[in-house]
């Protein structure tokens, strides 16, 4: 298992990676569905908090096969038949999600996990028997993965406390910022970039989803409230400029160095996170306007308005990160920003946010011709 050119061109996405992710749609979806559910009911701080665990968990596990397959995918029947392992391992933690949201049990998730890091760190010791020039990265790699794992299992003894999760979470990051400082493993800037592009399109798909089920509401009432078809309206006007925001500028070319590529990969969480829990927030939404939430009017606003934000402001960071950002782009998403925690305390939050939002695209795609010109 030699390791992949990282300036091979026109890299792209496998059948096989594009399963792998398939297979997190279940995961991501089980998880915006049970955080939409338990801010309807009105147990919001527990839903958050469990929501922030259990999408660390789903995030962290598509990252260490994403990164590595950027570096050592030879597609062979053994690296096919321990990425299929590695699937196995997501359909189980997906099944774990529920009891992880819900009882903080993360018995079944790790559960999963431990299958996929069979597969993992197999590839791993595979890697580092096939690149002498980068044992010492590849070994490490797989000891820190296997040592977190025992950590993981003296967690889940323990009961599982968030305290120790916590620290468990941090030990994670740590291994492969550790494992590169021997040497940097040869992902492929442009793949890694469209790999996160892919995911980035699987949270929006919980926006796109929820704004499907406010349009159904519209169809299916006799007398559509006004604030419902808003509702569906601004919605939509979200998740496409989102995706435009998003997509406004090729992360490829820019992912230029190791300490970049941590930064930037590691701050998607908050856009991936964010994304899945604006879809949980339209779901919420369509509750208070139909008559079916515990939470007030305002506290419904902010379950879509503040995964919005804080969208916005990671994917400020992500280009700023890449990109010479000007200060007129900064003023626009901090304008935007601030405008959409105005929305919340309206009367059709959802609409205003997806206006503001578009006008946010406008402002984008002005700054973008007028630089081309210049």
């Amino acid at each position: 298992m030699g390791s992949r050119d990282a300036t091979e061109p026109h890299r792209a996405s496998t059948p096989l990676e594009l399963l792998f992710d398939l297979c997190f749609v279940v995961a991501v979806a089980r998880a915006a569905s049970l955080l939409h559910h338990a801010v309807t009911a009105g147990d919001v701080g527990s839903a958050v908090v469990s929501y922030v665990l259990v999408f660390f968990a789903i995030w962290w596990a598509w990252m260490n096969f994403t990164w590595f397959a950027s570096s050592y995918d030879n597609d062979d029947v053994v690296y096919r038949l321990l990425t299929l392992v590695q699937i196995t391992g997501v359909l189980v933690l997906a099944a774990g999600v529920p009891r992880a949201f819900e009882h903080r049990d993360f018995d079944v998730v790790f559960v999963g996990y431990v299958v996929m890091r069979i597969g993992l760190v197999s590839l791993w010791l595979r890697a580092s028997r096939f690149d002498p020039e980068r044992r010492t990265t590849t070994r490490r790699m797989a000891l820190g993965v296997s040592v977190c794992m025992i950590g993981w299992a003296a967690v889940a003894l323990a009961g599982w406390p968030l305290w120790a999760f916590i620290a468990m979470g941090f030990a994670e990051l740590a291994v492969p910022v550790w494992a590169e400082s021997a040497g940097n493993t040869p992902w492929h800037p442009e793949h890694i970039a469209e790999r996160y592009g892919l995911f980035t399109l699987i949270v929006l798909g919980e926006t796109i989803a929820a704004s499907s089920v406010a349009f159904q509401t519209v169809v299916d009432a006799r007398d559509a409230d006004a604030t419902v078809v808003f509702t569906a309206v601004g919605a939509l006007l979200t998740v496409f400029s989102m995706w435009w925001l998003y997509f406004a500028r090729p992360a490829g070319e820019s992912l230029a160095s190791s300490r970049v590529a941590f930064l930037w990969g590691y701050g998607h969480f908050v856009v991936f996170a964010s994304a899945a829990a604006v879809g949980a927030g339209v779901g919420v939404m369509v509750d208070s306007v139909t008559g079916h939430s515990r939470l007030g009017d305002t506290g419904a606003a902010a379950a879509f308005t503040v995964p919005v934000i804080l969208y916005v402001l990671a994917t400020l960071f992500l280009h700023a990160l890449l990109h010479d950002v000007q200060r007129i782009r900064w003023g626009a998403f901090g304008i935007g920003a601030a405008l959409i925690a105005g929305a919340t305390f309206t009367g059709q939050p959802v609409l205003l946010t997806g206006i503001v939002l578009v006008a946010m695209v406008a402002v984008m795609i002005v700054i973008t011709e007028r630089m081309a010109r210049a």
